[in-house]
Order: structure tokens, then sequence, then C-alpha cells
């Protein structure tokens, strides 16, 4: 188990009234925390009331009062129909104004290890002009790399098959040596390109690795802001540009809940009635495991 899993379970069952159950409330947001808008209600005069459990579980039971006629149930669709589109509409206006973000052209320049040998951010393009890397969570000496990467991960290879024809190209990279990535990336069956940064700053420089600095300080920059360190490691994704003269840039990333859209498998579970059916673990993805564990 990678030491942020066995911080997370250990910190928790500490208990919110210690140093380590504190600790611990920060570590459910290294990943899709609890969504504000389940554990609170807005009042008037920008209130906040605290739901009671009592009161989550009762919204999230099968309840068979809501059985209802063909007809009335065509209008409640219809009704949610109309809602769906304007989140459609929404995230598109959100795509464009991430596209229209400005660039940083990136002057430092980072080396990896990876299958086919060393190489330089701007070989990772491998060709196309886009560059998607997903920061996953395995440190140097860590046995195994984060149950929750690993989670998002397993839907890594079903788009790879189609982003190329997009020019993109995707690989994930982890600041373990490429030694200790490659036993548990052929472990988990995975087939996108996976390489290290040991070595080099890239992980720092994209604050998903901690620095000497921010262990001795406890606090880490990270999601854009400064916050308790956690972990080490810590999950992301950014995104690269290259452009006909070879000049690479970096348009965008993400951090800790800006990675959902990433994960189908919720996708498909927010279709379903009982939904992610979450609220009775003590923190988002509680139930996940790698997929030769369940």
């Amino acid at each position: 188990m990678c030491p942020a899993c066995i911080a997370n379970m250990t910190l928790i069952a500490a208990g919110a009234g210690s140093t380590g159950g504190l600790t611990a409330l920060a570590m459910k947001r290294i990943f899709l925390e609890p969504t504000e808008n389940i554990k609170q209600t807005k009042l008037e005069e920008g209130k906040m009331k605290i739901e009671t459990m009592e009161t989550k579980t009762e919204l999230s039971e099968m309840n068979p009062s809501k059985i209802v006629s063909r007809a009335e149930w065509l209008v409640a669709r219809k009704d949610l129909l109309t809602r769906e589109k304007e989140l459609t509409r929404l995230r598109y206006e959100l795509s464009r104004h991430r596209r229209d973000l400005p660039w940083v052209k990136i002057d430092k320049e980072y080396v990896f290890d990876g299958p086919d040998g060393r190489e330089t951010l701007a070989d990772l393009f491998d060709g196309h002009s886009q560059l998607i890397v997903y920061h996953f969570m395995l440190g140097p000496g860590w046995e195994e790399g984060c149950k929750n990467c690993s989670y998002l991960a397993d839907h890594f290879d079903g788009a790879n098959r189609h982003l190329p024809h997009r020019d993109v190209t995707f690989v994930v990279v982890s600041r373990a040596p490429l030694s200790e990535i490659e036993p548990f990336k052929k472990r988990m069956g995975w087939c996108f390109k996976w390489l290290s940064s040991h070595g080099n700053d890239f992980n720092f420089d994209y604050h998903v690795s901690a620095t000497e600095d921010e262990h001795a300080k406890g606090k880490m920059d990270y999601n854009y802001k400064t916050q308790e360190l956690v972990s080490e490691e810590m999950p992301g994704l950014s995104v690269f540009y290259r452009d006909e003269n070879g000049d690479v840039f970096h348009t965008y990333s993400t951090y800790a809940r800006g990675l959902d859209i990433l994960v189908g498998t919720y996708n498909f579970l927010d279709l379903v009635p009982k939904g992610r059916d979450e609220d009775q673990f003590d923190f988002t993805m509680d139930w996940v495991r790698r997929h030769d564990e369940y």
C-alpha cells in the first residue's frame, strides 16, 4: 500500500479530536472530497447549516413513494433534460475559457527515464502538438502506486486509443525510479507510457511533490494555495503545447477534485438511482481498491 493510503486510513482512525484526526480531514482533499453542497445547505444572509447524517441518509434512500405513472415520469424527465442541457452548455463554455487561458513558455529542460530511454519534455510529444501528463502518486521507495491514482489510471488506456487521432499524446509521470514503476505497471496490466521524473524538478515545479523546504515547514503549495502537507506526493494533470518552432508551452494544470472528469466509472455511477453512494464512508473513494484487490 502506498504511504499516502496508509496515512489516510491510519489518521482517520485517530479521530478528528486529535492532531492526526485533523490531518486526516486534510487527506480527504487529496482526491475527491465530498462536495460541500452535500454537507451544507445555504441559508439566508450566507449562513450555513450542517446537515445531520440522518438527513443525508433519508435523502439517499430508495423511496417507493417516488413510483409514478409513465406520463408523470415523462414530465419529470423532460424537466431534468432542461437542466442537463443547461449544464452541457455551461461545460462547453467552461472548456472554451480553459482553451483561452494564456500560456507559459517552458525554458527549463526536463529529462525523463522511460521505456524508450531518456527523453526530454519536447520528446514526449511524439510528433503531436499537444501533450497531456498525468501526475501519478508513486514516490521513490513506495511498494505500490496510490490506489486512487490507480482507479483513475484504469480509464486511461481506452481513451488513449483515440487521443493520437486528435493530435494529442498522453503519458503518465511519477517521481519513483523507472525500475520501481515498471513492476507495478506490469502488475496492473496497463499499456500507457509511464516515465520517471526521478532526478529532475518536474514534479516539484508542477507542485505534485513536496520539496525539502515544504517538508520542513509542513506546508505545501498545492491546487493553487498553500495548505497542510498531507503526503509527499499528490495527484494532478498538466497540459502542454509544442509549436512549429519546437518551443514548448504550459497551458493548463488541474488537481484534486479537478480530476473528477477523468473518472469514467463515476460518470456511470451518476446515472443510477443510488449514485456514487459514498455517504456512509469516512471519506470519498474509501471503497476504491486497486482492480486486483477487490
